[in-house]
């Protein structure tokens, strides 16, 4: 087995790889039918993610069906303040909701047992090594404390994260203290993810788009940057995707003072600003989802272009956001072709 490449691990230590290794965010999930007859057997959406035999088997389904260079274990960024007892429910047609916390309830938070309770996802992992073709890189994952601390604080999505930006002005050292608390527990998450069989994983920082200059340094960058040196300083050869969608010009200096080894990339970012950011180190991203859904010339373009300005260098390609509902599984196989035909 010492002779099979995983072509994504390959471009995490820097190397480029032509045609790059392309996988998609949410790659596994409602756009596909199999998935959607999993779901349906599996009772609610958080039983899935607690279900290892069914989660192992959505998270195989887009590889049999697109042969994938990575697969990303199927879960959700909210199973650790599901894991603190914060009520985590997933409402149809509205989205996730939970028991909003306050100051008091952050001084309260007991994380004695959320690495039991999350033992589930642990079994997942093993399962999907076990059961992955062997040049499949196994992605897991877990969200940034500032993105799980916005939900916490709301109890809900909200379009701005004006609840959690005003709770950060107004009760600062509780706030701080929430996303310590979450980068440590996230920490201990990545670790046993990577004990179980990911080859890597990703910290999805998906409201990171909202915070001004000041409060990206203090709410979004500290505190991955707290749980990559945790979990190096465990596992030294980690290899961490951070992706800090909407962020901007502040993704400039966000891998330096992370310390990722790759940097994840939203459809709104520049191809030139992304050239830059990619001499760096390695990318991943960034083609628009709703090409996918709109296909046709439109999604090739978008595959051209950014193959052009970065399929040159150490790139993972993949969406700038998770695949929609909408999209039409022909359009990613159309997708999947394209990419594998550069170079």
């Amino acid at each position: 087995m010492t002779d099979v490449r995983r072509t994504i691990l390959e471009v995490l230590n820097g190397e480029t790889v032509s045609p790059p290794p392309i996988w998609l965010m949410r790659q596994a999930g409602r756009y596909l039918p199999e998935y959607r007859a999993t779901r349906a057997q599996a009772g609610s959406f958080l039983d899935l993610c607690y279900n290892p035999e069914l989660a192992a088997e959505v998270t195989l389904q887009p590889i049999r069906r697109y042969g994938f260079d990575a697969s990303i274990l199927f879960s959700d960024i909210l199973v650790i303040p599901d894991a603190l007892k914060r009520n985590v429910r997933f409402l149809e047609g509205v989205g996730p909701q939970m028991d909003p916390i306050d100051a008091d309830g952050i001084d309260q938070l007991d994380a004695s047992n959320v690495m039991t309770h999350l033992a589930p996802v642990f079994e997942t992992v093993r399962r999907l090594r076990r059961d992955l073709p062997a040049e499949t890189t196994l992605l897991g994952f877990c969200g940034a404390p500032w993105t799980v601390a916005t939900y916490m604080i709301a109890g809900k999505g909200t379009p701005d994260q004006a609840p959690a930006r005003l709770f950060a002005y107004r009760y600062p050292k509780a706030f701080a203290s929430l996303l310590m608390q979450l980068a440590d527990i996230s920490v201990d998450y990545l670790v046993g993810q990577l004990d179980a069989g990911a080859d890597a994983v990703q910290i999805f920082d998906s409201w990171a788009g909202v915070l001004g200059e000041e409060e990206f340094a203090a709410f979004a960058i500290a505190p991955v940057a707290r749980i990559i040196e945790g979990v190096r300083a465990r596992r030294p050869g980690a290899k961490i995707i951070a992706f800090a969608k909407g962020a901007g010009f502040n993704l400039k200096t966000y891998r330096q003072k992370t310390g990722a080894d790759a940097i994840g990339l939203d459809w709104s970012v520049p191809l030139n600003f992304a050239a830059e950011l990619q001499k760096d180190g390695p990318v991943q991203g960034n083609l628009d989802p709703m090409r996918v859904v709109a296909g046709g010339q439109s999604l090739d373009d978008g595959i051209d272009r950014i193959l052009q300005t970065l399929g040159n260098g150490p790139l993972i390609f993949n969406l700038g956001h998770g695949i929609t509902p909408e999209a039409n599984p022909d359009h990613v196989t159309a997708l999947v072709k394209r990419v594998r035909s550069f170079g």
